[in-house]
């Protein structure tokens, strides 16, 4: 397994396979270290230079060259001239930001006694490459995973089965929705300043659709490869567009990555408990950071920013936390009017979020919002996409709705969503697009 993940990354681009190979030494060695210390400082110490090494890493290849143009820009804003000449032309090694986050949690881990370290390295490397989920998550914990592979275990047909499902439901939504949808989605944005704000509203929610079948589709196809393997890797997404409100959507949408925030940085800081103004401190620090985990631009900034002041107010009237375990119409076929409402609303207000998440400069994000509202016409071209994609899924989603994990469908339905696959896959041939999360 091993060896096949890393010719898995090798293939991409095999000197970075040095990157992820010194990041598995480096907290290999950290780990059975920290056990090792009578001192709670020389702990201490291991812990950050795990921390500083692997976050070091990420930030010279992800964020470099973004500090220095920023930099370059406020000086030049002053009034100064200076010249951009520090920046360099570095590749970002695919998925850096998944399994740097992911080996950092056994380092956290093993400081905190959750997790007894591992003598086993070629354990310990699977783990850090495990080829399903290493290039776009989940962002597996090694209190999960690790155990998975230092046991033995044993194929059972029925999760095969299982796996070869979530596997076709995955590229489903990948191939036939996502890919799709891209596109079109991309021909509006290029072309922003032509359209009016009716064809870029519906450019705003087939992205918001196309990243959400996109990343959740990769993240499916990893947890059926998984499944084939023995392993049971963390749910990432459980129909996000589904939620009630903010707080909702964030224990729905990337979870392996809002959770990972939440435990290693939002309860270190304090979480909730130092009193309300540190509360809401640490809610624009973990929200923040989500957007700039995400990539080295002002808009992803931004779009953190944007879901901090949706939560706050959540937060402030403590309903953040109102649909912990409740499925939207639980009990009935069809939705309330109230959830309805509320479902909607979220819906718009993280689909403009999603707008900044697109746009390559804060300046063609706002442009397009605004001419939601000053250039709004019903004349567009592209409406046929909502009826022949948007409805159609979102009804099937509907259906799925109480299991993520789609254990209970229909073989009927399977075999219907298997073909209309490979029927766009054949159509598609030789013009695929690449995941979107694969850049992050």
């Amino acid at each position: 397994m091993l060896i096949s993940s890393y010719i898995f990354y090798g293939w991409w681009d095999y000197r970075f396979l040095f990157l992820i190979f010194l990041s598995t030494i480096v907290d290999f060695f950290i780990g059975n270290s920290i056990p090792l210390q009578t001192k709670e400082s020389r702990k201490r110490f291991l812990l950050w230079g795990s921390m500083l090494f692997n976050l070091g890493v990420l930030g010279f290849f992800k964020y470099y060259n973004f500090f220095i143009e920023s930099w370059v820009e406020l000086i030049s804003s002053l009034g100064y001239e200076m010249q951009s000449t520090w920046t360099l032309n570095i590749i970002l090694p695919v998925g850096i930001s998944f399994y740097t986050f992911q080996t950092m949690s056994y380092t956290i881990d093993v400081y905190r006694g959750n997790l007894k370290p591992t003598k086993d390295f070629v354990s310990f490397a699977s783990f850090v490459s495990f080829f399903p989920q290493l290039v776009a998550g989940p962002i597996e914990r090694a209190t999960n995973l690790l155990p998975q592979i230092l046991n033995r275990r044993v194929f059972k047909s029925e999760i095969a089965v299982q796996g070869l499902r979530l596997i076709v439901w995955g590229m489903f939504k990948k191939v036939v929705i996502a890919d799709s949808l891209a596109p079109v989605v991309d021909n509006i944005f290029s072309g922003f300043d032509t359209y009016g704000g009716g064809t870029l509203i519906l450019g705003s929610i087939y992205f918001a659709f196309q990243i959400y079948c996109d990343f959740s589709g990769y993240s499916d196809i990893a947890i059926g490869i998984s499944k084939l393997f023995g392993f049971e890797l963390m749910s990432n997404f459980k129909f996000p567009y589904f939620s009630r409100n903010i707080g909702e959507f964030w224990r729905r949408w990337h979870i392996s990555l809002s959770t990972w925030f939440r435990d290693y940085l939002y309860i270190p800081l304090g979480g909730s408990k130092g009193g309300r103004w540190m509360s809401l401190r640490n809610i624009f620090v973990i929200f923040i950071v989500s957007g700039f985990w995400h990539g080295a631009n002002w808009t992803f900034v931004i779009w953190g920013l944007i879901h901090a002041m949706l939560y706050i107010p959540s937060f402030v009237l403590n309903t953040n936390r109102k649909y912990l375990t409740a499925v939207v119409a639980e009990n009935s076929v069809f939705p309330s009017l109230k959830e309805v409402f509320q479902m909607g609303i979220n819906f718009c207000f993280v689909t403009i979020g999603w707008v900044f998440f697109r746009s390559e400069s804060t300046e063609k994000a706002i442009t397009i919002i605004g001419k939601f509202f000053t250039e709004f016409s019903y004349h567009t071209p592209y409406k046929d996409y909502l009826y022949y994609y948007i409805v159609p899924f979102v009804i099937l989603e509907w259906l799925f709705r109480r299991d993520e994990r789609l254990t209970n469908v229909n073989k009927l339905l399977w075999l219907v969503l298997t073909v209309i696959f490979l029927i766009f896959i054949t159509a598609k041939f030789g013009n695929q697009q690449s995941f979107i999360y694969f850049q992050f």
